[in-house]
């Protein structure tokens, strides 16, 4: 059984900070053999929607946050399940989308997909705007989705 969880960075526990960060560092970092900076300080202006398991370790995580410049934008990031095979994943990601709209009223959601994941995103509605592109040594593509 898993637990919903949205807050702003500043509503986070050290514990939920840290098991939002180890999930992220588990499977970009490890399990994809990908060094990069995770911390970029974009969190400390996101609204993170985690899944939190009955002893409180992250299944989970995503984060949101508003475009520079952009009011009507949000980028949605930092996209990761350790609970593969469960259906998390797109529960989360549905999720994430509703409080983009909701909470930081999105016109428009953008992304940075791992080209691998095109069809986990396209499942939400988005649809990819760029060519194929390398970040952290991994093939990307640009993803959008209008809210209407």
């Amino acid at each position: 059984m898993v637990r919903l969880n949205v807050k702003h960075y500043r509503e986070l526990t050290l514990d939920e900070l840290y098991g939002i960060l180890q999930a992220r560092c588990e499977v970009f970092v490890v399990e994809q053999n990908c060094p990069y900076q995770d911390l970029d300080g974009l969190d400390q202006r996101s609204i993170h929607v985690f899944y939190t398991r009955e002893d409180g370790s992250v299944a989970g995580c995503l984060r949101l946050f508003k475009l520079d410049g952009d009011a009507d934008t949000v980028h949605l990031g930092r996209v990761v399940t350790t609970d593969r095979g469960t259906g998390l994943g797109g529960k989360m990601l549905h999720e994430g989308v509703e409080r983009a709209r909701t909470m930081l009223h999105a016109k428009r959601i953008v992304l940075k997909a791992q080209c691998y994941a095109e069809g986990f995103y396209a499942r939400e509605g988005f649809k990819v705007c760029s060519e194929e592109f390398m970040e952290d040594g991994i093939p990307h593509r640009e993803m959008e989705l209008v809210c209407g």
